[in-house]
């Protein structure tokens, strides 16, 4: 049974936000080469993971559970194929002579769209998590055992000997839930901080926003402007960045801009195409004679019966 919500005894302002001015301050910034490694490892992270969320796949997944996993995803993306051709006539102009391979990625590219968006949270979540690491203002940073927490970061108060546990979920805007779903989310992620068996001391939850422009409010109901709780922050970009990394929202796009234009990523939120999921669409087209030998589509007959169903 989750104990009883009580009120946390951290420094207050008096607004109820928490006064950051009692915490550890910043003692250095992040060099170049620091920020631009946690860039591109938060970069490669979220292709990983984008990719591997797209199927719901386990991280504890083996090598075969996830070839057939992407397998079966080839074939179904060959149904996407079928069924989402706006015109039979144009689809096959555009298909002759292209490589299934070519065609495959775009079909892939425009089936997983809404999941791909998921990448930049699971970007900057990241960049956050271990740009706060190295930072040295923080005693630990951890993501073990949090689940509705993206991380948890323990802090020091300039005077004693006291910690703070912050508990925190990073979004990349306040708009990617809607008005029903914070309370719930609320109420999740300060279940996790209750629930804490390791946690010392007191504790704050934290929203992270990445993208919003702003700084800081508590979420309340409209009707009573009671807040969904006391101990729960909403941080936008304005103080969320800052905070934890003593780096600019505007640093850190700038870096990530950097690092997206120095490894010649041609869509931001794209990620990579698992070869499987390739080959088995490129079997299925091979299986109804669309393609020659080298997999390039050169059958116009068969491609419109595809599409026109016969």
């Amino acid at each position: 049974m989750t104990p009883a919500i009580k009120i946390q005894r951290y420094p207050r302002l008096q607004n109820n936000l928490l006064d950051e001015t009692t915490l550890k301050p910043h003692v250095r910034k992040l060099s170049i080469g620091e920020l631009e490694k946690i860039v591109l490892d938060a970069i490669q992270y979220a292709n990983i993971k984008s990719s591997r969320d797209a199927f719901n796949i386990p991280d504890d997944a083996s090598d075969d559970e996830i070839n057939e996993v992407y397998t079966q995803a080839g074939r179904r993306l060959f149904q996407y194929f079928i069924e989402h051709c706006v015109d039979p006539a144009s689809t096959t102009y555009q298909c002759f002579n292209q490589s299934y391979k070519e065609v495959g990625a775009e079909q892939f590219r425009n089936w997983i769209t809404q999941k791909a968006r998921m990448n930049t949270g699971w970007r900057y979540q990241s960049i956050a998590k271990n740009a706060a690491s190295v930072s040295g203002r923080f005693e630990t940073i951890s993501d073990i055992g949090t689940q509705e927490a993206d991380f948890n970061a323990v802090i020091s108060y300039c005077e004693g000997n006291g910690v703070l546990t912050i508990y925190v979920s990073v979004k990349n805007r306040e708009s990617t839930m809607g008005g029903q779903d914070w309370p719930k989310a609320i109420a999740a992620l300060e279940k996790v901080a209750i629930n804490d068996k390791n946690r010392v001391g007191d504790y704050i939850c934290v929203f992270g926003i990445a993208i919003d422009k702003g700084l800081r409010h508590i979420k309340s109901i409209k009707k009573t402007g009671q807040p969904h709780s006391i101990n729960t922050e909403i941080w936008r970009s304005g103080f969320f960045w800052p905070f934890f990394t003593n780096l600019t929202y505007e640093e850190i796009i700038q870096a990530v801009l950097n690092q997206l234009m120095a490894t010649e990523t041609a869509d931001p939120i794209a990620f990579d195409i698992p070869v499987q999921i390739l080959n088995s669409f490129g079997e299925c087209c091979k299986k109804h004679n669309l393609v020659s030998d080298n997999g390039d589509f050169n059958n116009i007959g068969n491609l419109i019966k595809l599409f026109c169903g016969s």
